[in-house]
């Protein structure tokens, strides 16, 4: 559920929020917890290769179940908590050996539900399956690459893929990218669309909210000068007069950069 913040103030002005309403509870489980450190945007030497990173709220990792290696173990939702690392919402799981583990919270899921994981588990929101034994048609969400490796693909709020068909020993998936893919039939995928699925519609308001998310402002570089970027410089607002770069030259908006991978053999259709 979305709130819209009455114009109190400059800032609060189009600002749109979430209302949390589907949050369970406030404190996070201890057991899953691990300190995180900020990097700025920094490598190993403290050379800034990512820029406009810095600052913001203190946050601690949740361990996220992205394996779902509890195969036949069912497991009882005890929570849906919020998660300072990603859009997505999550669910604290206890299992019935004991253990709790941290899951993305697919749309529908909700306290009380049983989820489990395994080649022949009913197919519903939060069970997860190897995606040959998962019907045509059907949503999923954190898929795997590569079998065994853990889901690395269809992470974010509102997100999922649909299985389109299956062809020996691959399934063809539609990527929320619009990508046509083959993935081997062995490659796990938990059932369901993503929660949160009104996060795309959340306005900030203010540039103060970004500061808290660790994001630092980006100065134009139409606004420098020639020796900082290629777009400075001029007597007053002068055009790029040239394809858009970066400050180092490198062509920007829409470059392609992808180098050749093996993996490329298991595109059908790009999502361009």
């Amino acid at each position: 559920m979305l709130k819209i913040y009455k114009p109190t103030s400059p800032s609060r002005r189009g600002k749109v929020g979430a209302t949390f309403e589907e949050l369970s509870k406030v404190a996070p489980e201890k057991s899953l917890l691990v300190s995180l450190k900020r990097k700025a945007g920094r490598n190993n030497r403290g050379v800034i290769t990512v820029r406009h990173r810095g600052g913001g709220s203190k946050r601690k990792l949740r361990i996220i179940d992205f394996k779902r290696d509890k195969i036949g173990i069912p497991g009882k939702v005890a929570s849906i908590e919020y998660d300072p690392n990603r859009v997505a919402r999550i669910a604290l799981i206890h299992y019935s050996d004991g253990e709790k583990r941290y899951i993305l919270a697919p749309l529908g899921l909700e306290i009380g539900d049983t989820v489990k994981a395994g080649d022949e588990v009913e197919i519903k929101s939060g069970n997860a399956l190897p995606l040959g034994s998962i019907t045509v048609g059907a949503l999923v969400h954190n898929v795997e690459f590569e079998p065994g490796k853990g889901g690395q693909l269809v992470h974010s709020a509102g997100s999922a893929a649909q299985i389109m068909s299956k062809e020996g020993n691959y399934v063809l998936l539609r990527l929320p990218s619009g990508e046509l893919r083959k993935f081997h039939h062995r490659c796990w995928a938990t059932i369901g669309q993503i929660g949160n699925i009104d996060h795309k519609n959340i306005r900030l308001g203010k540039a103060g909210c970004n500061r808290w998310l660790g994001i630092r402002p980006s100065v134009r570089g139409s606004a420098m000068t020639p020796r900082d970027h290629p777009h400075g410089g001029g007597e007053g607002r002068a055009p790029r007069g040239m394809p858009p770069k970066t400050p180092w030259g490198k062509p920007a908006l829409g470059h392609k950069t992808r180098r050749r991978k093996v993996s490329d053999k298991m595109i059908v259709k790009r999502r361009k």
